[in-house]
């Protein structure tokens, strides 16, 4: 019988805890450039690389992928492992602008 591991972070849907929402933590912001991205040019679920390497669970594998800012720190994982190159850090005064 094959079991469900719960503390696969991938797996794992972010939730408000003692440090709440941790988005505001970040100095640079994810950004997906849907015309590079696998998933969306090819319009089916394909590669998510993205998804399964956030420590932070919080990229969702759809099409195109989404990233929950509120909770994302800023960490960087999703845009080393994208083959594509489609995600890209963005210091944050940047993404304000």
């Amino acid at each position: 019988m094959e079991t469900k591991d719960d503390n696969i972070s991938a797996m794992c849907k972010p939730a408000i805890g003692e440090a709440g929402k941790t988005g505001d933590w970040r100095d640079a912001t994810p950004v997906i450039d849907l015309a590079k991205c696998i998933a969306s040019v090819k319009n089916r679920p394909a590669c998510y690389l993205c998804w399964l390497y956030c420590p932070e669970g919080i990229v969702a594998a759809g099409i195109p992928p989404r990233i929950d800012l509120d909770y994302c720190k800023g960490c960087g994982i999703c845009a080393e492992e994208c083959p594509a190159k489609a995600i890209t850090m963005v210091i944050n005064e940047e993404v304000k602008k």
